[in-house]
């Protein structure tokens, strides 16, 4: 089975890397020199599995995550990448990064930051936050882990009032949730082995991760290759003749073989493929998720950002609709310049118009005149060169865009493609 690539969210100090800690101890994935160094640290009283997450000297020093970190481990069943993502607001924009290319998301909830003695629970901000930009990134699967379970009184009663109140939540917000489930990490409750408990009958933590499903690219769709490198193939060559250029790349979706007429966008110029290769071996054919070499019948001016694509089956755009995840402590305004990244390439852009902010509490789309630090909103974008962009539902590479900020150089914002363009933009940059 493929392995799972997931990350753990949620607000902070709600021991996410304390349950990484915890798959790692069970499924004997700590090398004997860690486990030494973790002992040692704790003289005596009981090791501190969040240690093994958070590496950075002033993660340590503050008891937080900064940055994300991965771990590797495996079962009998499967084999797991985890990306532990930060819970501080302020870094939020790490939690985007591990959240893009992961196949689900566990989000924990921290049973004791919440008051149970109302009929109805508040959820935290940053609980809600982080599901919807799993959502928002398309995440697949988005599991709830309510942690702590063992430091109150009513475990059972109390989880069954999160988990309604997480239930409301998903509903209203069109979440995938594929589980919930009750959790310690720090005493192991429900992690690796099921909870024997009169009130829990459901599988632990890990017996869900186990029979989740990994994102599969589109094979059978239209070819989309965005172009990362060109070399010139002379090891193929002799002489000073013809000297054929291999266009590396990781196919996004589609697949491509020898005797393919493709389009090299922007330019739209049209070749036949003359050949393609795979690391070091020539192949007939590559699909969804390989990265290829492909070797076109003419030279033709291709360069890194560039796309080869079936003919016909993508529309250049320079102005389209949105959704904007803004990390940036300087806010998003219209008008503004940024560059911004689509597959390989850098193009200068600017919002032309941001037409709602999402309040993540009531979860209504609401009028807004800029984003602020971890908003999410819908925009109208503009390029200033035509891009073969896509909606991000169809395509995870066409459809998405980072956006920097040209003074600062900080990434500022992840820009998910919502629909097909509008009418180009006619103003002059």
């Amino acid at each position: 089975m493929q392995a799972l690539r997931f990350l753990t969210a949620g607000s902070v100090d709600d021991g996410k890397s304390t349950l990484i800690g915890r798959l790692l101890f069970d499924s004997k994935a700590i090398l004997a020199d860690q486990l030494d160094t973790l002992e040692r640290r704790a003289a005596g009283s009981p090791i501190d599995l969040s240690l093994l997450t958070d590496g950075l000297e002033a993660e340590r020093e503050q008891g937080i995550t900064i940055d994300v970190a991965y771990r590797y481990f495996a079962t009998k069943h499967r084999k797991f990448i985890i990306a532990d993502a930060p819970g501080h607001e302020q870094y939020t924009r790490n939690m985007v990064t591990a959240a893009a290319g992961s196949d689900a998301a566990v989000v924990l909830v921290d049973i004791t930051k919440l008051d149970l003695s109302q009929p109805e629970v508040t959820l935290l901000a940053q609980t809600r936050r982080h599901s919807l930009l799993a959502q928002l990134l398309r995440v697949p699967s988005i599991v709830f882990a309510i942690n702590k379970i063992d430091a109150i009184e009513q475990p059972g009663p109390g989880f069954a009032k999160v988990k309604r109140a997480l239930d409301a939540f998903a509903q209203a917000a069109g979440l995938d949730v594929v589980a919930t489930v009750p959790v310690s990490a720090l005493r192991g409750d429900n992690v690796t082995q099921p909870l024997d408990a009169p009130w829990w009958n459901g599988p632990s933590l890990l017996q869900v991760l186990e029979g989740l499903p990994c994102v599969q690219e589109r094979v059978d769709a239209p070819l989309s290759l965005p172009v990362q490198y060109v070399q010139k193939d002379a090891y193929q060559s002799e002489g000073a003749g013809f000297q054929p250029r291999v266009l590396w790349g990781r196919i996004a979706h589609g697949a491509v073989k020898v005797g393919d007429e493709i389009e090299v966008l922007p330019s739209r110029q049209k070749a036949v493929v003359a050949g393609l290769r795979r690391a070091a071996e020539d192949v007939q054919r590559g699909q969804a998720g390989e990265s290829v070499g492909v070797i076109l019948d003419r030279q033709l001016d291709v360069s890194r950002g560039d796309w080869l694509a079936q003919p016909g089956k993508s529309a250049l755009q320079n102005r389209f609709p949105a959704t904007l995840a803004w990390l940036d402590t300087e806010p998003a305004k219209p008008g503004r310049k940024y560059w911004v990244r689509h597959g390989n390439r850098w193009v200068q852009a600017r919002i032309a118009a941001i037409d709602s902010v999402l309040d993540i509490h009531s979860l209504e789309a609401r009028d807004a005149h800029e984003l602020g630090v971890n908003a999410i909103g819908r925009v109208q974008m503009e390029v200033q060169h035509e891009l073969p962009v896509e909606p991000f539902e169809f395509n995870r590479v066409g459809g998405a865009l980072i956006v920097v900020d040209p003074a600062s150089h900080r990434t500022s914002g992840a820009l998910l493609v919502d629909l097909p363009a509008a009418a180009p933009a006619e103003e002059d940059w």
